[in-house]
């Protein structure tokens, strides 16, 4: 075959794994399965090897070459500027003020998410990536092009032939870098650290072992071409196959601004990458050459950060303790700091091999990130000190004293029976609400059946008289009354309830909702096979063996309860027809006059609805009650339908006429 036709025949199959690529890494939509994908691949990388041609927008380029000696400079065609930031909306709304009073009229700003990666500059000709830096001090950064390179988001060649050079964000997504730490030997102790040390390797493989991605949001020349406005800038951006970020708005009054900036300040911690806060800008670029730039910053933007969500602290001690199940969790002792509006003392590990993998040790200093207002996680070692100490497991448990088993990644004590932790841990589950809902029993009430009246099990409790409870501190006539019929209540009770009370290891509500669809009856389930188990959707082989040997080595913990008395009912499965909510994905947020979320839930989910606690691409509906925020944002950003309650009750009465 003559060069000109494999050259050809090379620029259709470059044509078609580019529009894949686009699709895939640029717009989250893949249009072919990786099997294909990797035939057309194969393909081309045959042809390269035969001809020896390999053409500069090839997808082969993008695996990293050889190790690089350094980094040459590199000197932007202009100045990247800095961005001037304020912590206090008193401060962003004087800014917002002065910059108005520049101008002869109100103008509209745009809002974009603060993206805390590290900022790449590419720049193009004649339709090709020709070079990619870092920012540096915005003169003069570093060539970094080799590992750019490697980053499937990013085009390596363009429709736009002029002269161009725009910037962006390079980030590794939350769960990526989750992803990559499981198998990883050397832990990443963030997404920011995971990004530098990746676009800054002198080893592009390491690069593009990150899965890595650029957020672009900014033109900083076009040869021939001018923008009216920060929007006409992303959709030039985003028309080239640029990758940008979904989330942008436009806004020309203070209040509105204000109630935004307080929307995301609620769902930062959800989002998949990390942001510390929020930019603003003049819309229309006209009016930015009016405002001007100081030495630093350009007048007509503005970033508002949020509150570190992520600090360096020291790590004091480490406790252990056992769960209901026998788990033995690491407890993070750490010297109190403050992060996200709390004073933090305690934070995760999640277990041995994490304490591991971070590197982390008593009395050296970590990073930790607090996420959806909890306990916050340490996320790995900062620096050790003179005094660090690795920590070492236990090898016996902390509550009753047995030799602890190494069970894959976790510690277990297997001294089921005698381990006070774990008996007491089970009654507290056993009577949550989501269980058996045994109101009036709380950790208090358990420590005192437990050690007063020696109720080791969950059938004890229904052995439990009046004359004990008046026995036991803080109970009266009136609560004893209420807490001994809530208790016999309890013995006629849903399926599921009653399997989710039984704190089998890695059986959740949703999964014991599952286990009570699939066998209907509790016969039925104590003969479950593994096959029937691991058929389940959403439940794995882990799950299956856990609910197995639950019922081959535990079964009198059901036997006993069915000895006094306590009756799981068959579940009834819901006939939902062709309606409305049937196979929908559903989500509720805000408050709800009518019902509680309970009742929504269950309500819907009668109807054949799957009501999620989250918003995705997967979303059918968003039913937005009074005082919706995040969710109801992402909703409107995904382009879900919403609803507010009138029209739930609308809906569902039509179905269920």
């Amino acid at each position: 075959m003559e060069s000109k036709d494999v050259i050809k025949q090379m620029q259709e199959l470059i044509r078609e794994l580019n529009i894949h690529n686009h699709n895939y890494y640029v717009l989250d939509n893949p249009t072919i399965s990786d099997l294909e994908y990797d035939r057309i691949y194969d393909k081309l990388l045959l042809l390269e090897k035969q001809s020896g041609i390999v053409l500069e927008n090839s997808p082969s380029q993008r695996v990293g070459g050889a190790i690089l000696e350094g980094f040459e400079k590199h000197e932007h065609m202009h100045k990247l500027y800095s961005l001037d930031k304020c912590q206090t909306l008193a401060e962003l709304k004087q800014w917002l003020e002065n910059t108005q009073n520049k101008l002869d009229k109100n103008a509209d700003f745009t809002m974009e998410y603060k993206f805390d990666g590290l900022t790449i500059c590419l720049t193009y000709d004649k339709g090709k990536l020709l070079t990619a830096a870092t920012r540096g001090n915005g003169v003069v950064g570093e060539d970094v092009t080799a590992q750019v390179k490697t980053i499937k988001s990013v085009p390596l060649s363009i429709e736009f032939k002029g002269l161009l050079e725009v910037h962006g964000e390079g980030m590794m997504a939350l769960s990526t870098l989750k992803k990559y730490n499981e198998t990883a030997e050397d832990v990443l102790k963030n997404a920011r650290n995971a990004v530098a040390g990746a676009i800054r390797n002198l080893d592009p493989k390491v690069t593009a072992s990150r899965n890595l991605v650029i957020y672009f949001y900014d033109v900083n020349h076009a040869e021939d071409k001018t923008f009216e406005s920060q929007e006409d800038m992303r959709e030039f951006l985003r028309g080239q196959g640029f990758k940008v970020h979904n989330y942008f708005k436009v806004f020309s009054d203070f209040t509105d601004i204000e109630k935004e900036i307080s929307n995301i300040d609620d769902i930062k911690s959800t989002l998949d990458i990390l942001i510390d806060g929020t930019v603003l800008k003049l819309n229309k670029v006209p009016l930015r050459k009016k405002v001007g730039y100081t030495n630093k910053f350009p007048r007509w933007a503005m970033a508002y950060k949020f509150e570190a969500q992520e600090v360096t602290t020291k790590l004091l001690n480490v406790l252990w303790s056992v769960g209901r199940t026998g788990k033995i969790t690491p407890l993070a002792i750490i010297e109190p700091v403050e992060l996200a509006g709390a004073t933090i003392s305690r934070a995760t590990l999640n277990n041995c091999d994490d304490i591991l993998r971070k590197q982390v040790k008593i009395n050296s200093y970590v990073f930790i990130r607090r996420s959806n207002e909890v306990i916050p996680e340490i996320l790995g070692l900062a620096r050790d000190t003179e005094d660090s100490k690795i920590i070492i497991p236990p090898d016996y448990c902390p509550s009753c004293n047995s030799h602890l088993v190494n069970d894959g990644v976790n510690l277990y004590c297997k001294n089921i029976n005698n381990c006070p932790e774990q008996i007491m841990g089970r009654l507290v589950h056993y009577s949550s609400k989501n269980a058996m809902n045994l109101e009036g029993i709380s950790n208090k009430t358990v420590d005192q059946l437990y050690k007063k009246l020696n109720v080791c099990t969950p059938a004890d409790l229904y052995k439990i008289s009046k004359e004990d409870f008046l026995n036991l501190e803080g109970f009266k006539d009136k609560k004893t009354e209420n807490l001994y019929s809530t208790i016999q209540n309890s013995k006629i009770c849903k399926l599921e309830n009653f399997i989710y009370s039984l704190s089998i290891d890695n059986v959740g509500e949703k999964t014991a909702k599952d286990l009570a669809k699939k066998f209907e009856t509790l016969e039925h389930f104590q003969h479950a096979t593994f096959d029937e188990l691991n058929n389940i959707e959403n439940i794995g082989e882990i799950t299956a063996y856990g609910v197995l040997d639950f019922l081959n080595t535990q079964y009198s913990v059901i036997d006993n309860l069915l000895n006094v008395g306590v009756k799981p009912q068959e579940y009834i499965k819901k006939n939902t027809g062709e309606n409305y909510f049937n196979n929908k994905t559903i989500v509720l947020t805000g408050g709800l006059e009518n019902y509680t979320r309970d009742e929504a839930t269950k309500l819907l989910e009668d109807l054949g609805a799957k009501v999620s606690s989250s918003v995705s691409k997967n979303t059918d509906l968003v039913v937005a009650g009074e005082g919706a925020k995040s969710k109801l944002t992402r909703a409107k950003e995904l382009g879900i339908r919403v609803i507010d309650e009138p029209e739930l009750i609308k809906l569902i009465k039509l179905q269920t006429k």
